[in-house]
């Protein structure tokens, strides 16, 4: 069993963090009420003419299972036994209280099948790692975007398999400022973030949201960690500016 978010290619026994945010205007703002969330599976067997995406309610999380992690932030999270949810397209809608009116919110998700491969030698080939913006002007707070491909020969079958590990293996961000004559030659002084846990995931990126007030103009050193098995991939060191 592993912990996931909605597009980190789920399947049967996972837990997954469905998530939904509100903006009014451009303000992150929270609504008066989540009421619930209903679960649906698109089921092929009950399509009809009034149906026509086979829609089949499977769970409905109550107001005290979602939590509101920050304003306007809200999440549940879906445990995925075998005994309710099956290999498909599933569909999410939230009721929701805004202003004394109920809305609803439509999201999707698919489970997917275990992906197996078998290869007479280990796992050897490598991932490459690329992230943007790398210049971000001082009191910015946004997200550092985090591509991951993997970088293999043009096999498909490999390829979806590289693929899908790094869509589902933890990855970590490290941040040093570079060494200069007014910085500290020790490098734990000059680490402003420490492998740290880069949650927010969507496929083949992972998102890490950086708040630079408190960082010092200058040149850092950002590299990536994504752990498989027994190997660990560290990045090589990629610059980011701060001005």
């Amino acid at each position: 069993m592993a912990d996931k978010e909605r597009f980190s290619n789920p399947v049967v026994g996972d837990n997954v963090t469905l998530r939904l945010l509100s903006y009014n205007s451009n303000n992150r703002a929270s609504f008066d009420s989540i009421d619930k969330i209903d679960i649906y599976f698109l089921d092929p067997d009950e399509k009809t003419d009034l149906n026509p995406d086979g829609r089949r309610l499977v769970e409905t999380i109550a107001t005290a299972d979602i939590t509101e992690d920050e304003v306007g932030a809200y999440s549940t999270v879906l445990t995925l036994n075998s005994e309710q949810y099956l290999i498909g397209n599933w569909v999410d809608i939230w009721t929701a209280t805004v202003s004394g009116d109920q809305i609803e919110i439509e999201n999707n998700f698919q489970i997917y099948p275990n992906l197996w491969f078998t290869t007479p030698i280990p796992i050897i080939y490598d991932f490459n790692f690329a992230f943007r913006p790398n210049r971000l002007k001082k009191g910015s707070k946004r997200y550092l975007a985090i591509e991951i491909t993997p970088n293999v020969p043009n096999r498909d079958q490999l390829y979806s398999y590289y693929e899908n590990i790094a869509i589902t293996s933890p990855v970590k961000i490290s941040i040093e400022q570079e060494c200069g004559d007014c910085l500290p030659a020790e490098q734990d002084l000059r680490l402003v973030v420490e492998d740290a846990d880069v949650t927010l995931r969507e496929k083949c990126m992972a998102y890490y949201f950086l708040d630079t007030s408190d960082m010092a103009t200058g040149i850092y050193n950002v590299w990536f960690t994504l752990e498989l098995g027994e190997n660990v991939y560290v990045s090589e060191s990629q610059q980011l500016q701060i001005f």
